[in-house]
């Protein structure tokens, strides 16, 4: 991933209208996403510090799984991104 800028994603994710995770689900996503990081570090893929503070700022938000992969998929412009989603894609901005 291209250089991010946690702060503008964290002001779009603000925007949309979804319904944020409890408290308990948002810790068992914190901890599948760790479970999740160790396994990308075993394999020789561990995530750069912009993408840890991505994943990290989704969980803050506690934005839930399904809808956070449809922000990745949207930031990296996948074509299997929703094109409905108000999320910038990284090759626009600039």
């Amino acid at each position: 991933m291209a250089l991010l800028d946690i702060e503008a994603i964290r002001g779009q994710i603000r925007a949309l209208d979804f319904v944020r995770g409890t408290p308990a689900e948002v810790a068992m996503w914190r901890d599948d996403d760790a479970d999740s990081r160790a396994n990308l570090a075993i394999e020789g893929m561990a995530l750069e510090t912009d993408e840890h503070l991505l994943f990290d700022m989704l969980r803050d938000e506690a934005v839930p799984p399904a809808l956070a992969t449809q922000i990745i998929l949207k930031l990296l412009g996948h074509p299997d991104a929703d094109p409905a989603l108000a999320i910038t894609p990284l090759e626009q901005v600039g």
